[in-house]
């Protein structure tokens, strides 16, 4: 890895509808992985930059809360016009501080669009209930109301999807949006932030806040943030939950995963073969539902691991910006040391290597941080390369004999993310999705992300917080209940008043 600076660039934050320095004097550097050279360096907030910011969003929250819903959707409306028409620009950020290849990047913009296209919805999505006459002159009807200021704390694996997934749900419901992203993928944010703001957005509703630890305990503790919103490891999401709920907040905490996938003897084995491999070497594996465990049930396993292989020796790793290129480099070299290290002991351990990666090396590009495709067969379950999240290109393949030993397998995993099932078979899918104990379910499917007018989350340790991320859950989370009671007596009966629990 090189030290050297091939750009002055400076990533400053955005508070209060302009970008800033801050006040804060400390920096982070932001590498391109693929060549392991600095490209910029990054501000970090202080105290102070984190009082502004939120103050800056309380005082929106309660413009942009009363805002009526026709300008609130306006507003969205023309934000969705502008990521469409800067996809390239955004794909090209996403490329170049986390490292996956530029169609992988437009594609994750393409989901997160979807949830900007459901947001758009918002007056649908907030109508309320109402009851007529529930006594003799009284209604009741009910509606939902902004938290008020939220933030949102943002892995480095989808600089422009997870941001996406929160703030335009946030924002529709009327609240103001703090977002604090990876320290590591800072860019993207900051055009759209930018975005924000020539849609019209008014100034303090979105703002960008560059910060460590220090910065993450503020948000989490501040008496004036009502909700966090969370994409990360499980050790932080469980954090991040517990202090949370301790300081009054709603919390959303979406932890890590080990999503398996049970490929059944009557199976397309060369429909699953394909997908296993992009599902599990897709983005360099660094996705919350990349498939990392093939669950390989009686006859199917050793065909299924050949031809597994035989797409992982066709897979190009490259530059993301290389034409043909199918999967870049993995985000640092401490996740390219602890990728390896696991592999390395699964070996040692008695698990067999079919391919292996940790040697690869891209001409022209020797600094960048590469783990090639790498697949490892008879894993067993006390392995690391089983028991971790490993969020590297790496397929661990376990055998079973049977369907319900794959159910059991994925049953006793402490996470509950999302996993699927290659199956000629209705019965056994449908025997599969009633019986395991995971959020999200693909059946013939590899990576089963719910399209946005359903909610994304995970059982178990894959989630904390009782409120799944975008869709309906997300209106749910992002807004609190109010029910009113209703009674216009005319004069001449106002009075009347009972001691008694009116019934009638």
């Amino acid at each position: 890895m090189t030290t050297s600076t091939t750009s002055a660039t400076i990533i400053n934050h955005f508070i209060g509808g302009v970008e800033t320095s801050g006040q804060g004097q400390d920096t982070k550097p932001v590498y391109n992985p693929a060549t392991g050279e600095i490209t910029a360096e990054l501000r970090l907030a202080n105290a102070a930059d984190l009082e502004a910011t939120v103050a800056a969003a309380k005082t929106a929250a309660h413009t942009w809360g009363d805002t009526s819903l026709a300008k609130r959707t306006a507003v969205l409306f023309r934000f969705r016009e502008l990521v469409a028409a800067h996809v390239d620009d955004l794909a090209e950020l996403i490329t170049a501080e986390h490292g996956k290849v530029l169609l992988d990047a437009k594609g994750e913009i393409a989901r997160g669009l979807d949830v900007i296209e459901f947001a758009c919805g918002i007056p649908e999505l907030l109508k309320g209930d109402y009851s007529d006459q529930v006594s003799t002159g009284i209604d009741v009807f009910s509606f939902r109301e902004p938290l008020g200021v939220v933030a949102g704390i943002t892995p480095f694996n989808f600089p422009v999807m997870v941001p996406l997934w929160m703030a335009p749900m946030a924002i529709a419901t009327g609240n103001a949006f703090i977002l604090k992203p990876s320290h590591r993928v800072p860019s993207a944010a900051m055009l759209l932030a930018k975005l924000w703001k020539l849609a019209g957005l008014p100034d303090g509703v979105f703002q960008v806040l560059h910060g460590d630890r220090a910065v993450v305990s503020g948000l989490l503790t501040h008496p004036d943030v009502d909700g966090i919103s969370f994409v990360g490891s499980t050790p932080v999401a469980r954090h991040i939950a517990e202090v949370a709920a301790k300081n009054g907040k709603r919390v959303q905490a979406l932890g890590g995963a080990k999503n398996h996938a049970i490929v059944m003897p009557d199976a397309d084995l060369d429909h699953a073969a394909d997908h296993l491999a992009a599902a599990a070497f897709g983005s360099a594996g660094q996705r919350c539902m990349a498939i990392s465990v093939a669950v390989a049930v009686g006859d199917a396993a050793d065909l299924l691991v050949k031809k597994v292989e035989e797409r992982a020796l066709n897979i190009k790793v490259g530059n993301g910006t290389e034409p043909g290129a199918d999967m870049g480099p993995v985000i640092s070299p401490e996740s390219r040391e602890f990728i390896c290290k696991t592999v390395a002991a699964a070996e040692a351990a008695g698990a067999a290597m079919i391919v292996d990666g940790r040697d690869v090396i891209v001409p022209g590009h020797e600094e960048g941080f590469w783990v090639g495709p790498t697949v490892i067969d008879h894993v067993k379950t006390e392995m690391s390369a089983y028991t971790e999240e490993i969020f590297g290109p790496v397929l661990a393949v376990v055998r079973v004999e049977d369907l319900a030993a794959g159910i059991a397998l994925i049953n006793a995993n402490p996470y509950g993310n999302g996993t699927a099932i290659f199956t000629s078979s209705g019965a056994d899918a449908r025997k599969f999705q009633r019986s395991v104990d995971v959020g999200m379910i693909g059946i013939n499917v590899p990576l089963p992300v719910p399209v946005a007018y359903h909610s994304f989350g995970g059982w178990k340790a894959s989630l904390f917080g009782d409120k799944h991320i975008y869709g309906p859950e997300g209106v749910s989370f992002f807004t609190r209940g109010k029910v009113v009671t209703s009674r216009w007596p005319e004069p001449a009966h106002a009075s009347g008043a009972s001691y008694n629990f009116p019934s009638n």
